[in-house]
């Protein structure tokens, strides 16, 4: 299957493109810059140049492809407090790209959060494959590629939680906590930190994304999830441990002074499960869960 692949040279897909390339298809990787394009093709994946705005090369791209798979995303919009902007950069991505699919019966794999749960505010339980949310940020653009089913394109989305860790993982949310215990001097939770993030080894995220392209049905929703809770507490445990530094819990109003942007997501009961998820593409996360992950030390020899 020639695959087209968003966001390719990042985190995720640097372990989706050679995942697809074991399994004997053949890759096209959307670079916006050199050293982007570079990366891609050191993996063994083909290059086409442009970034999330050229609208024409996605179209283009997703035309020719037996199926594609979308994994960027404007996290420099996001990170600077433009959640609006990165939502519409990305519901427009996907647009194009749906619009060379139609009718066509060719798999599109979206992307979205299981954090997108947790903020609803609705749940108040363990979050599952079948929750569906009306719409909002990151929704939109999921509820839209599900109703793609209905246009004739195989389209599924997997919701990634917001812990996606590896030795491949520089700038995720897991780095960023690192940094900011190195910064102050101590690892912080809020509160009591009992509540719960869910998490996914990298390699076993990529291993769903090509078992989703090659088998799931149309309209499904995907949960990347092996931890299906752990205690926010205990992932702040895990970094003083490793940096040797306190640990504190601190309160809801000290938070953005710790955390920042990061200040409400921190705080966030995101427990989800992948039960379904597992059941239908017989995925079995096999990769080290995030507190041993974290013990194994990567993340911490690599200055992160």
């Amino acid at each position: 299957m020639r695959v087209f692949v968003t966001g390719t040279s990042g985190h995720l897909g640097s372990a989706v493109l050679p995942e697809l390339l074991t399994a004997g298809h053949q890759v096209v990787g959307l670079a916006r810059s050199d050293a982007a394009a570079a990366a891609i093709e050191k993996l063994g994946g083909q290059v086409r140049r442009g970034d999330m705005s050229d609208l024409d090369v996605l179209r283009e791209e997703a035309g020719v492809a037996d199926g594609v798979i979308h994994l960027a995303f404007r996290h420099d919009l996001m990170q600077s407090g433009d959640l609006a902007g990165a939502a519409d950069a990305d519901l427009a991505a996907i647009t194009a790209i749906a619009g060379a699919l139609d009718g066509m019966g060719k798999p599109l794999v979206g992307t979205s959060g299981t954090a997108m749960l947790a903020r609803s505010g609705d749940l108040g339980r363990t979050g599952t494959e079948r929750d569906v949310i009306a719409g909002g940020y990151r929704i939109d653009a999921e509820n839209y590629v599900i109703d793609l089913a209905e246009r004739g394109v195989r389209s599924s989305v997997i919701r990634l939680t917001p812990t996606v860790h590896s030795s491949l993982d520089y700038h995720g949310f897991i780095p960023g906590l690192i940094a900011m215990a190195r910064a102050r001097g101590y690892a912080a939770y809020v509160g009591d930190g009992a509540n719960r993030w869910p998490a996914v080894h990298t390699l076993d995220a990529a291993r769903l994304y090509r078992l989703a392209l090659e088998n799931a049905p149309a309209g499904t929703r995907l949960h990347a999830v092996d931890d299906e809770g752990v205690p926010f507490a205990d992932i702040a445990a895990a970094i003083g441990r490793n940096l040797g530094v306190p640990v504190r819990g601190i309160s809801p109003e000290q938070a953005s002074g710790y955390f920042g942007f990061l200040a409400a997501f921190v705080q966030l009961d995101n427990p989800t499960s992948s039960a379904s998820t597992r059941q239908l593409l017989d995925w079995h996360p096999t990769h080290a869960r995030l507190i041993a992950d974290l013990d194994a030390g990567h993340y911490f020899r690599t200055g992160v």
